[in-house]
C-alpha cells in the first residue's frame, strides 16, 4: 500500500511524542473527512448537470424513502433527518416547490405544520438524482477492490457503533 498525505502527517504527530491511540483517531478522521470530500464533490458535479444542489438532493432522497404510501413528511422530521436547521429547509422546500418537485398541504392533525411530499416531477427528479449518485459513486469507488470497500464500510460500522453515542455540546 502506497503512503498518502496522511502517513506524512502521522509520522510527524509521532515525531511529537503525541500517544499512537491519539494518532490513529487523528488518522481516521482525516481519512474520513478526505474520502466524504471526494464523494461529495463527484455527487455535487453530477447534480449540478441536473440543476440540483446538494441539499436539495438530500430532501428529493429523504422524501423519496419516507415511508409508503404517501412518502410524506414534516418539514421538522426533514430538518432533524438531514441535519439541517428549520430556516435551511425552508429555504431548500421553497425552491423545490417552485421547481414544482414537492407540493405542501396542510395536516389535519396539526394546524401548525404541514405536510410535504413530492409531486409526480419531483419522484422524476429524484429517481435522476439517485442515479447520477450512484454513478458518482462508482467513480470514485473505480479501481478499488469490492472486499476492500466492503471491509472499510464494516469496519466504519463497528467504529460509528462507538463513537455514534458520543455528544458533544
Amino acid at each position: 500500500m502506497e503512503p498518502d498525505e496522511v502517513d506524512a502527517m502521522a509520522a510527524r504527530w509521532k515525531e511529537t511524542g503525541m500517544p499512537a491511540s491519539l494518532i490513529a483517531a487523528l488518522e481516521l478522521g482525516k481519512r474520513v473527512s478526505r474520502l466524504n470530500l471526494l464523494f461529495e464533490q463527484a455527487v455535487k458535479a453530477e447534480l449540478a448537470d441536473l440543476g440540483l444542489t446538494y441539499a436539495e438532493f438530500d430532501v428529493l432522497a429523504a422524501l423519496n424513502r419516507a415511508a409508503p404510501p404517501s412518502h410524506r413528511m414534516k418539514p421538522s422530521e426533514l430538518s432533524r433527518a438531514l441535519f439541517l436547521t428549520s430556516g435551511g429547509i425552508s429555504n431548500v422546500l421553497q425552491r423545490l416547490a417552485a421547481a414544482g418537485y414537492v407540493e405542501r398541504e396542510a395536516n389535519p392533525g396539526d394546524a401548525r405544520s404541514r405536510w410535504v411530499q413530492l409531486t409526480d416531477k419531483g419522484r422524476r427528479m429524484a429517481a435522476a438524482a439517485l442515479e447520477a449518485s450512484a454513478r458518482a459513486y462508482t467513480e470514485v469507488a473505480a479501481g478499488v477492490p469490492e472486499e476492500a470497500v466492503r471491509t472499510a464500510a464494516d469496519d466504519l460500522r463497528e467504529v460509528m457503533s462507538r463513537m455514534g453515542r458520543r455528544r458533544f455540546r
